[in-house]
């Protein structure tokens, strides 16, 4: 109805900043609707002969590659008709009920359908779904990742953001580039910052498939995690890929010491035109599962670049939590997105991260950005360092472990000087560009790469060339480094390369310690039962998220 004369009060609500975003209602025949479409199959197996030859209302000779891979690597058939079996409902109070241990969801579970799988999910509401992942999540221990990332590739900046991330606790920390060519220099600027801030940071550097493997066999990065699958086959197979070869490059990471999970989201079939009209969780049910018959250790799922595609359509937030639970469920690490910025409103861009970031999860974001936003060269994270003070408050204010810990100016001072002048030292010792005293002294303080003096770019090309055509190593690297006097820096990286030979961080949920030890859900299996087991906080740690620097305290006054 046309309005002549407007209400002042939606005038002013016109101009708030969620009117911004993009909003869309459901649209089920091309996939814009998040859970429960009718076009989703309906649930259903029958197996012969330890073989699925029907699932979810098609019989084996009409499977896709992708309901072919998932019913014969997926699915655990000795389990499958007791678990068909049950209703949705009564599955779904198995995820919430306390009395019930995650060990036997679990059993039963992996003998569910993708549409089952998506079905049960649809039972639940948010505080469900973030009560079942506090019970499902592989890892007691919660964690954090970043993004350090630079718009002009800046390697002191690098280094710097990559030892202050290290220090303020996240346990990975992720890079990419402007410009391709860059891309074995940014990898060294994180290597180098990151065991500065941390011994045991793990690092990667998010390229081309191939080339990631390359580059995490001269040691240079520790992890990877950008091998992405998809829920459609016209989707699939448009990199010219299949379930089949991504297992394969999933084998070729783990053989030579290199931890790696894949990569999905809700939102990602529709986004590229080919969702076949089914709901975006259906679809990612099916990428979760050719995850766990792959055998890979993990999955970085939580919508990540697709996330304005869900966060568009009614209860898409929601299944964003969903398609992170179902991973938990099958007993995946998960790395739980909130890495995409996808709205102009704080409040929903804080509302995106809250089931995670309370209930927990292996690494609440796949990407905090270390950096400042205009320096994030994925398109910008949902939370950057300049909101840092405020995840660390709720930190405080909820009593929940997100990952990080408040930390003194002059602490990361120190630290970013340490890191440009390491990189300094390995730049002088293998014939790289300078890095100058005032570059130094610029990374020391600045907040992003626009504090920076300019670097000759060409010269740094030709350098970072060099990496891969000399076959310089992270050997390379450590030898620079103690002849340099960066010692303690040296010993962290042969801690690193270490791991790479025993394969003990491969193993799901794994994150290393500063004194090496590798912590996973092997040594560190979430026990939560109820009130007063799983996570608990101990009291060294509470004292730490309590202690934010702006605090007044009784002995101040």
């Amino acid at each position: 109805m046309a309005v002549t004369k407007r209400s002042k009060r939606f005038e002013i609500l016109s101009q708030r900043p969620v009117h911004k975003d993009g909003f869309i209602g459901e649209w089920k025949e091309v996939g814009l609707m998040a859970m429960g479409s009718p076009n989703d199959p309906k649930p259903s197996i029958r197996v012969e002969g330890g073989k699925v030859v029907e699932m979810d209302g098609k019989k084996r000779a009409e499977f896709d590659m992708i309901e072919q891979f998932v019913a014969d690597y997926s699915i655990d058939t000795s389990v499958a008709e007791e678990a068909m079996a049950k209703s949705e409902r009564d599955l779904a109070r198995m995820l919430v009920d306390i009395d019930v241990c995650a060990k036997e969801v679990r059993r039963l579970f992996l003998g569910l359908t993708p549409a089952k799988m998506a079905a049960v999910m649809d039972q639940l509401n948010i505080v469900e779904i973030m009560m079942a992942m506090q019970k499902m999540r592989a890892r007691q221990t919660p964690g954090n990742q970043a993004h350090i990332t630079s718009a002009t590739d800046n390697p002191v900046a690098l280094a710097c953001d990559a030892a202050e991330a290290a220090f303020r606790g996240f346990l990975e920390i992720e890079t990419t580039v402007a410009v391709t060519r860059y891309a074995a220099f940014n990898a060294l600027s994180l290597l180098v910052g990151g065991q500065v801030g941390r011994p045991g940071t793990l690092s990667q550097d998010a390229l081309e498939e191939a080339f990631e493997l390359q580059i995490g066999m001269k040691g240079l990065t520790a992890y990877a995690e950008t091998v992405s699958v998809y829920g459609t086959e016209s989707v699939f197979v448009d990199g010219d890929d299949t379930p089949w070869s991504k297992s394969f490059l999933a084998s070729a990471y783990a053989s030579r010491g290199l931890k790696m999970r894949f990569t999905s989201g809700t939102g990602s079939e529709v986004q590229m035109g080919a969702a076949e009209g089914k709901s975006m969780l259906y679809l990612e049910a099916l990428c979760i599962m050719i995850t766990k018959g792959a055998g890979v250790q993990g999955l970085q799922n939580g919508s990540i670049s697709c996330i304005g595609v869900p966060g568009a359509v009614p209860s898409g937030i929601r299944a964003v939590a969903a398609e992170n639970l179902i991973t938990m469920i099958l007993g995946l690490e998960v790395a739980s997105g909130n890495d995409q910025t996808f709205s102009h409103s704080d409040l929903r861009r804080t509302a995106r991260t809250i089931p995670q970031m309370f209930a927990g999860t292996d690494l609440i974001f796949s990407g905090y950005s270390g950096t400042p936003n205009y320096d994030n060269m994925f398109a910008g994270s949902n939370w950057d360092i300049e909101d840092v003070d405020d995840y660390l408050a709720l930190q405080r204010d909820f009593r929940v472990d997100g990952g990080l810990r408040p930390v003194m100016e002059a602490d990361v001072i120190a630290v970013r000087n340490k890191a440009a002048r390491a990189l300094q030292a390995v730049y002088d010792e293998l014939g790289f560009p300078a890095i100058t005293d005032e570059e130094v002294e610029a990374g020391t303080y600045a907040n992003g790469s626009k504090d920076m003096p300019p670097r000759n770019i060409p010269e740094d090309l030709k350098a970072s060339e060099r990496i891969m055509k000399e076959n310089l190593t992270a050997i390379d690297v450590i030898k620079a480094l103690a002849k340099r006097g960066f010692k303690d820096v040296a010993e962290s990286l042969v801690m690193m390369m270490g791991q790479h030979v025993s394969g003990d961080y491969l193993q799901t949920s794994a994150w290393i310690g500063s004194d090496g030890y590798v912590w996973s859900a092997i040594n560190d299996p979430n026990t939560y039962a109820g009130p007063g087991t799983g996570y608990q906080m101990s009291d060294a740690r509470w004292e730490e998220i309590k202690a934010i620097p702006w605090a007044i305290n009784p002995e101040d006054v």
